[in-house]
């Protein structure tokens, strides 16, 4: 759990991966994406009804807006990371999470 403003959080919707500080920088359809799973988080909602559309593709393009100006916006002395590199670790962790074995669990 990690505190942010005095609200207690869970930890981050594991399909909204990090997007700053790579090489190469992340795509619009990247930004969209993380975008999409972020108001589905918000909105319990995976697609929304007829009725909903409308307002949730207009969430999904004012934050899509919104993360693009932030990534763009946003400075650091770090080297950017390597795409390739992140995606090895990324698949290290995931073979460690479920190829070990879980207590009662044959």
């Amino acid at each position: 759990m990690c505190h942010n403003w005095g609200v207690r959080v869970g930890p981050m919707c594991r399909n909204i991966r990090p997007l700053f500080n790579f090489d190469p920088p992340a795509t619009d359809d990247e930004v969209r994406a993380a975008s999409l799973q972020f108001v589905r988080k918000v909105s319990g909602f995976h697609a929304p009804s007829r009725g909903n559309v409308a307002a949730f593709e207009r969430a999904v393009d004012e934050v899509a807006a919104s993360a693009r100006r932030l990534l763009d916006s946003l400075v650091t002395t770090a080297a950017p990371r390597d795409r390739a590199v992140e995606a090895e670790r990324a698949r290290a962790r995931a073979r460690a999470r479920f190829e070990t074995p879980r207590p009662g669990v044959r």
